[in-house]
């Protein structure tokens, strides 16, 4: 399944704001593939000095990835399409 990367930007928000955040983007993903819209959050990275956050999901679109976000109430800045290298995958 395709991966991608959704930009936020967050001014302001505090680590008690981000986790409530994450937490409605996986509960809402766990629903609406139990609804049978596949999706799947996986992980945020955020960067203080930007006020950015950096959310990947699994899912078949960038369409089912904006519901998703939507749903959750959670805004966007955009959503690409990423690929990713993990240390434990180079010989």
């Amino acid at each position: 399944m395709p991966q991608y990367m959704v930009e936020r930007h967050l001014p302001g928000i505090t680590p008690e704001q981000l986790t409530a955040a994450a937490t409605r983007a996986k509960a809402v993903t766990t629903e609406m593939t139990q609804q049978g819209k596949p999706v799947r959050y996986l992980r945020s990275t955020f960067v203080p000095s930007e006020e950015k956050s950096f959310c990947l999901f699994d899912a078949p679109s960038a369409e089912r990835v904006k519901e998703a976000n939507e749903l959750a109430q959670l805004p966007m800045q955009r959503i690409i399409e990423v690929a990713h290298i993990a240390a434990d995958d180079l010989a």
